[in-house]
């Protein structure tokens, strides 16, 4: 995965408080100990000062070099089991005073076997959700409050479906791909009309797997179609940058969200940038969330032969039906 510099620093950051935060608790168990057991001071005091010697005797060209460090790791042994016994008699455990690591691969350092530490990728994918503002502006997205209640429990005598029915299975399918969401989860498609719910629903999703670790992005259809655009025409500008990385997390990241497909301007450079980043993903095996007021005709009619393909062919479709709820609760 390609990583923001940006913000990768802050992830960094906040690595950095954790591995100060460990770093003082240790202190303040080492003061606690040594205060009521002031032989453990003297014990750790004369291990430290063991480490020292045996660096000295291994670059030292002496007769007995053997003998003593073998000597050096006898009275080691003697000490650590001393240690352990004091620790456990008042109480400790035997391992209270060891390091404190919040990640046992790395040891707070944020890189393992060469590589960035799952433990500071889970904070670099934190941060990048946190961009999911937009999507999550009412704050209260969750799906326990996603109230089943404002669609319909009659026959809607045009769709010829009960609102209330079809939205219930709508409700359940989205839990589970939130909750379940792995490679192996299918890509969705929220197709129906204004104020039905598919914005609030993505925002429930995406919470649920930020939550995980994931990384996840939220964009408009318009807003990241004019990104692919901007980072194509502007490349040697500050702004182009800007669009290029944004474009990069769009494709890369584990779930995207793509809100109001259908309400962009529909150009050339717009088909081909949307084709780019639904079929990039496609290949790469990253899960997409498309949400659209189109219907399968009218999908058809607006994109490409590839683009509807990829739609039809790879995307689960839930359809949402009832009356705006925008509209509901404004009295309308």
């Amino acid at each position: 995965m390609a990583y923001d510099g940006k913000l990768l620093a802050k992830a960094r950051n906040q690595l950095d408080n954790i591995r100060a935060a460990n770093q003082a608790e240790q202190q303040r168990r080492r003061g606690l100990v040594y205060a009521r057991l002031p032989e453990l001071e003297r014990i750790d005091n004369a291990l430290r000062s063991q480490m020292t010697e045996l660096v000295r005797l291994t670059i030292s060209r002496r007769h007995d070099l053997a003998e003593r460090i073998g000597e050096l790791k006898e009275r080691n042994l003697e000490l650590q089991m001393r240690r352990a016994e004091l620790l456990t008699e008042a109480g400790f455990g035997a391992d209270y005073l060891d390091d404190i690591y919040s990640c046992p691969l790395c040891r707070d350092t944020g890189l393992y076997e060469g590589g960035v530490c799952r433990c500071l990728d889970r904070l670099y994918n934190q941060e990048l959700t946190k961009e999911l503002g937009t999507l999550m502006r009412r704050g209260d997205e969750r799906f326990e409050k996603f109230d089943l209640s404002l669609y319909p429990a009659e026959l809607d005598p045009v769709k010829h479906v009960v609102p209330r029915e079809t939205m219930e299975l709508v409700y359940t399918a989205c839990k589970r791909f939130a909750e379940n969401f792995s490679p192996a989860s299918p890509n969705l498609l929220l197709q129906g009309g204004t104020g039905l719910g598919k914005t609030y629903l993505s925002a429930c999703i995406a919470r649920v797997v930020a939550d995980k670790g994931c990384s996840v992005c939220y964009e408009s259809a318009s807003a990241a179609l004019d990104c692919f655009e901007r980072a194509k025409f502007s490349r040697d500008t500050e702004e182009g940058e800007a669009a290029a990385v944004r474009t990069k997390r769009m494709q890369e990241c584990d779930l995207m969200i793509l809100d109001d497909l259908g309400t962009e301007m529909s150009t050339p450079m717009a088909q081909s940038a949307l084709y780019t980043l639904i079929n990039t993903r496609l290949v790469n095996g990253k899960k997409t969330i498309i949400s659209t007021n189109l219907n399968d005709e009218e999908l058809q009619r607006r994109y490409t032969a590839q683009i509807y393909s990829r739609i039809a062919g790879e995307f689960t479709a839930l359809p949402f039906v009832g009356r705006d709820i925008r509209r509901m609760r404004k009295g309308i």
